[in-house]
């Protein structure tokens, strides 16, 4: 996964959860405008969720930050 895409799905966790709370759930959508600016990144972040994971359509933002940080570690 690309460094920015990591980089931008842990400040969005972050501020949905600062914002909302720890059970707070969200869609691979959170991390991008409603418009499509970056298709590359998107298709990164939807191929990551759907096919990678398997997630539902929403995850908890927690269990998200959680994963994309361990990631990060790794490399």
């Amino acid at each position: 996964m690309q460094d920015v895409l990591r980089k931008k799905i842990i400040a969005v966790c972050d501020n949905k959860i600062k914002q909302k709370g720890t059970d707070v759930g969200l869609s691979f959508y959170a991390f991008f405008a409603n418009k499509n600016d970056d298709p590359e990144l998107l298709m990164e972040a939807a191929t990551w969720w759907i096919m990678e994971n398997k997630f539902d359509h929403f995850e908890k933002a927690v269990k998200i930050r959680q994963l994309v940080t361990a990631m990060d570690m790794k490399d």
